[in-house]
């Protein structure tokens, strides 16, 4: 296997995975990840943890990803080239790899900008990084797992054993580029794949039906997004502001409709009724988006509201997840020759 993790020898079975996400918190407190680990242990396959999410200062991903593995729970470690030149984001992924970390996320990263929204201020004048681009960080990550050599050409003799992950944006603009962006990730030696937020399955479906055409869906294991929906005017925002996030009208009104049977003035029960039906509606996605060839999993985001991950995936029918036997324990590396 190419790295061992739980989420590759779910994949690689043929059996449908369940990741979601734990977000860190704007500060020092571990304790948050830990909490949030303990709460979801067993809800999935093996857990996103973002990295800076919306540009914003957070506990890092690797110090986030080491608390889950103290838990017992798999983290995917997200690293986002934003923030890294090509020394910074291989000595990461060293380090990450040091400590048992098994699934690596190369992604680009929210824009900077992204962090003025909200009650954060994040630095929206901060300096774009971007030495690599999220496919050269595949391929970069690659080459030092799979041929033992860092980007530079210097030898790794302790090589990353991580499954590598990457994202599908399959409805931004220019859509028709979609697809033909995902080969290259494919190609360059994405293992699985995460995409952007579904809202509407039914362009979904004609995306997927570009990528399996192209033979894609055998060469990676895709995982469509759900965004867990709390209110309609969170919908509304995405659908204005979120590239690549497409929202059918209907889902809007729907929200909306749930949320005016709460008296008027209830803001506390307009949230609770709105986000009960962000729930069914999150469901029902998972369902439809199971139905469609080539999609072999789900990734659940449920933006600060993690708590609700056990029973969206109760409700989907998507557990008890599968328990896998321990593989065989790793050969201990050659100590080096001295000289």
């Amino acid at each position: 296997m190419k790295s061992g993790s739980n989420l590759e020898r779910i994949l690689e079975s043929g059996q449908f995975a369940v990741t979601a996400e734990i977000g860190p918190p704007p500060d020092a407190d571990g304790n948050v990840v830990i909490e949030k680990a303990r709460m979801l242990r067993g809800h999935a396959d093996a857990f996103n943890i973002t990295d800076c999410q919306t540009a914003v200062v957070r506990l890092s991903s690797i110090a986030s990803a080491i608390f889950c593995l103290r838990e017992g729970v798999e983290p995917v470690m997200q690293m986002v080239t934003r923030d890294r030149n090509r020394i910074a984001a291989q000595a990461d992924i060293l380090g990450a790899a040091a400590h048992g970390v098994k699934n690596c996320l190369c992604i680009a990263g929210d824009h900077q900008c992204f962090g003025a929204a909200g009650r954060l201020k994040g630095h929206p004048g901060a300096k774009n990084v971007y030495d690599l681009d999220s496919i050269t960080l595949i391929g970069t990550l690659k080459r030092m797992r799979d041929e033992g050599l860092t980007q530079g050409g210097d030898t790794v003799e302790v090589r990353p054993r991580m499954y590598i992950g990457a994202a599908w944006t399959p409805m931004a603009d220019p859509v028709d580029f979609r697809v033909i962006r995902l080969g290259k990730k494919v190609k360059a030696g994405a293992d699985f794949i995460q995409t952007q937020g579904i809202y509407d399955v039914e362009f979904f479906k004609e995306s997927m039906r570009q990528a399996r055409e192209r033979g894609l869906h055998e060469k990676t294991h895709i995982l469509a997004g759900i965004i867990v929906p709390k209110a309609s005017m969170m919908l509304k925002y995405m659908a204005a502001n979120v590239a690549g996030v497409r929202v059918p009208d209907s889902l809007i009104k729907r929200m909306a409709a749930a949320e005016d049977k709460a008296p008027k003035g209830d803001r506390k029960a307009k949230s609770e009724i709105g986000g009960a039906e962000g729930i069914k509606i999150t469901v029902e996605l998972i369902q439809q988006c199971r139905e469609i060839p080539g999609v072999h999993g789900v990734h659940i985001q449920a933006i600060e509201w993690e708590k609700k991950v056990p029973e969206i995936v109760t409700k989907a029918g998507l557990l008890p997840r599968p328990i896998l036997p321990p593989l065989p324990p790793e050969p201990a590396p050659e100590p080096k020759k001295e000289g």
